[in-house]
């Protein structure tokens, strides 16, 4: 859902009318775009663009045979977005809708959303994010406007004042926390506002330099307690192997303890501070990793954890904790990369996997690097729905 409902809301005849060089209109989704100043400037000429005057440009501009197009292309349509569109299905549910200014003029509100996708209307948003596709983590949030709308946090500010002292009821807290916004106003938006500020803050590369040093070093005085190299060794890759479900059952029991969170703000404010920033503004390169001072208080238990399970042998608790954690190191990169890095083959597919969670279910989808305990224990995220035609 876009943050105003004060554009306007066009049918799909006046959209498909502006096809020209004089007046040419594209959509995405119920959104309509005005390029027509963009065609004597598009790389491919003006003639490709008018093809597909008055139409939806969606999946051409995800076509990798034709071009896949940048950010950048993103940023020139959000600068020409003039309105919404109410196209056929729209305009059928508004026909049988009991309330139907909960839909029009578009954006619906998150009722009107819902009865949208009962009917297949809704061109792929979903009601739980407000977003329909990877792309919209990216795009621009209006922070002016989506205050004012949502009545939430002001991007301007500082975020962890507003949310302790906000008053806000922990239904609402989760609604707002999972539609995720874009803060391209600095390098993050403010959580402190003050000189703890840079403590919020960790570039991906922090975490190999503080954490691989005493890793190695741990793994080195493993080898001194145990019958073989090889015995080593496999106990370091049962602790990688730990990792990936305690990765999983931290994801899924910790930070998404949503339903079980106390309704009091300071519950609300350690959740955003833990997890919920980050489904809230996604795409911050510089909260993205666990800062060290947090993995310090969350490792401290499973290395006494390690050493209760294995009693017999300090060398082999030692092998399997840090197997576990260079497992975490693994974690927190691709996690990283998954955001902001292209990728091969393999982790192009946990991107898509793991961005789904974000922008359509985040109910699901706990796995970051593998998929494999999501398939084990049911919480897989289904496939997107094939757009409704």
């Amino acid at each position: 859902m876009s943050p105003s409902r004060t554009l306007p809301t066009l049918l799909q005849a006046e959209v498909a009318a502006h096809n020209s060089s004089q007046s040419c209109y594209v959509t995405i989704g119920t959104k309509v775009y005005d390029i027509t100043d963009f065609l004597e400037s598009h790389p491919g000429g003006g003639d490709l663009i008018l093809e597909y005057g008055g139409k939806d440009v969606t999946e051409i501009l995800k076509d990798e045979v034709s071009h896949t197009h940048s950010e950048a292309a993103y940023e020139i349509l959000d600068e020409s977005f003039i309105g919404f569109v109410a196209t056929q299905k729209v305009m059928e549910t508004i026909v049988k809708s009991t309330h139907p200014d909960e839909i029009v003029p578009l954006p619906p509100t998150q009722e009107g959303l819902k009865e949208l996708q009962a009917a297949g209307a809704a061109e792929g948003v979903y009601a739980a994010t407000g977003m329909a596709s990877e792309e919209d983590l990216s795009k621009e949030t209006d922070l002016v406007n989506d205050y004012k709308t949502h009545k939430f946090l002001d991007l301007n500010k500082p975020l962890l004042m507003q949310i302790l002292f906000g008053g806000f009821s922990k239904d609402f807290y989760l609604e707002q926390v999972h539609r995720p916004r874009h803060y391209k106003g600095g390098e993050s938006a403010p959580l402190f506002g003050n000189f703890l500020e840079p403590l919020s803050k960790t570039p991906w590369w922090v975490i190999p330099v503080v954490w691989l040093p005493p890793v190695t070093y741990g793994t080195y005085l493993s080898t001194f307690g145990v019958s073989s190299n090889f015995e080593a060794a496999a106990y370091w890759f049962l602790g990688i192997f730990l990792w990936t479900l305690v990765e999983y059952i931290l994801h899924r029991f910790l930070f998404h303890l949503d339903k079980f969170l106390p309704d009091h703000p300071i519950a609300l404010t350690l959740h955003f501070l833990l997890h919920g920033i980050h489904h809230y503004l996604p795409m911050d390169k510089l909260r993205l990793v666990m800062p060290p001072t947090l993995f310090v208080a969350l490792a401290t238990p499973f290395w006494k954890l390690a050493h209760f399970v294995f009693y017999w042998n300090w060398s082999v608790a030692t092998a399997v904790f840090c197997g576990g954690i260079f497992g975490y190191i693994c974690y927190d990169l691709t996690h990283y990369f998954l955001h902001h890095k292209t990728l091969p083959a393999y982790w192009r597919e946990l991107k898509k996997y793991h961005l789904q969670h974000h922008f359509m279910d985040y109910e699901n989808g706990f796995g970051v690097t593998s998929r494999f305990w999501d398939q084990i224990f049911g919480t897989q995220l289904a496939p997107p729905p094939l757009k409704q035609k």
